[in-house]
């Protein structure tokens, strides 16, 4: 895939395409279609002023139903995407997208997740690709090309009606020919099988590259629990991977815990690579660690001729001895990559019960994590 021509390097560049937006003030992204409502969520508000004046800003999601964000004919690319709701809906919303037709998503991630806030709530994300800004302004600059037609929808799984403030840019006359199509898949494990690694893609056909992991992890024990590898499965590997990591905290970018001593796990947020959300115990009802996560693949995308068998990562911890204790977490992954073709194998779509966040966890049989210990002399 070649370079966005947003860089920098190509800004001054001049090309035979035309800009369009779609949003609730022009549905259809058409030339000149937009501020013409006369009907809308903001109706009564502009009600001295009329047309022109923010008449239809939103939309209502009714429950159970499912709305269309954007749906473009021919050949373009998505540039941006714009989008705010309420945070008691981030992980009720099923966000999708279909390239060329096709009747399966290439893109199913639950709101939050998509935006690197899985956990419902907000955290500041300073990325290339993802920007989360106060309070809840969601911005993707992921590049999506198409070359016949793009749809994108948004699921309200939930039992409440959902009001969603949105828009989607894109470009038309390009020559996408060449382009992958960009994925994005959500897999959750809650609590996680028993020494039995958290699987983040599996079973992907095709030529493409791996360009993002976010993870919301949930920690189910007391002690450090990010010593898993994770490890890259390529074209024909099978027991053993082309890509294995040294540890969780390596691969998103830090080390030794992501503690700063005196101050514990420390936020950070990058282009790159980031933890921008550490949620703490309140003492009352959050009564577990969560951490959100992300890796961006922008400068070392993972490139694959065949396809990606698996990619999978360990949850780990410490115990007595200087031993690993394999932990039972809640980790939720959404693993992003261009491939191909439109379609790929992704797991079954989440129900409202698996895409639920708990104000506390289950029970969960008591593992005892603990620190390790310096050894003896």
């Amino acid at each position: 895939m070649t370079s966005a021509p947003s860089d920098l390097a190509t800004l001054a560049t001049l090309r035979h395409v035309q800009t369009r937006s779609i949003s609730p003030e022009n549905f259809d992204g058409s030339a000149g279609g937009g501020g013409r409502a006369t009907e809308g969520t903001g109706a009564s508000c502009a009600r001295d002023l009329g047309p022109g004046w923010k008449i239809s800003p939103s939309v209502d999601v009714k429950a159970g139903e499912t709305f269309d964000l954007a749906n473009i004919e021919g050949a373009g690319k998505i540039t941006h995407i714009w989008i705010t709701t309420h945070t008691d809906n981030w992980r009720t919303l099923l966000l999708r997208a279909y390239w060329d037709g096709a009747d399966e998503p290439a893109v199913e991630v639950p709101y939050g997740d998509f935006f690197c806030n899985g956990w419902g709530v907000f955290a500041q994300v300073n990325s290339q690709t993802i920007a989360a800004n106060p309070h809840g302004g969601f911005n993707s600059y992921w590049p999506m090309p198409f070359r016949d037609g793009a749809r994108l929808t948004i699921e309200n799984t939930s039992t409440l009606d959902v009001r969603i403030y949105f828009q989607v840019t894109y470009e038309i006359g390009g020559d996408h020919s060449n382009d992958a199509y960009f994925h994005a898949q959500w897999r959750r494990s809650n609590p996680l099988e028993d020494r039995t690694p958290h699987v983040i893609l599996e079973g992907i056909e095709g030529q493409g590259q791996y360009v993002g992991t976010y993870i919301a992890w949930g920690v189910n024990s007391n002690g450090w629990w990010g010593e898993g590898e994770i490890k890259f499965y390529l074209d024909d590997d099978t027991d053993y991977p082309t890509i294995a990591g040294t540890g969780t905290e390596d691969y998103f970018g830090g080390a030794w815990n992501f503690d700063i001593p005196g101050k514990g796990y420390t936020e950070f947020s990058t282009p790159y690579l980031g933890m921008p959300q550490v949620i703490r115990p309140d003492g009352l009802y959050v009564s577990q660690q969560r951490f959100g996560m992300y890796r961006w693949h922008l400068l070392d995308p993972i490139h694959f001729a065949t396809g990606i068998p698996k990619v999978d990562i360990q949850a780990l911890g410490w115990r007595s001895g200087w031993r690993y204790l394999p932990l039972r977490d809640d980790i939720a992954s959404t693993a992003l990559f261009y491939l191909d073709r439109p379609t790929a194998r992704r797991p079954k779509t989440p129900s409202a019960d698996d895409l639920e966040v708990h104000l506390g966890t289950a029970p969960v049989p008591d593992i005892g994590a603990t620190p390790p210990r310096a050894p003896q002399d």
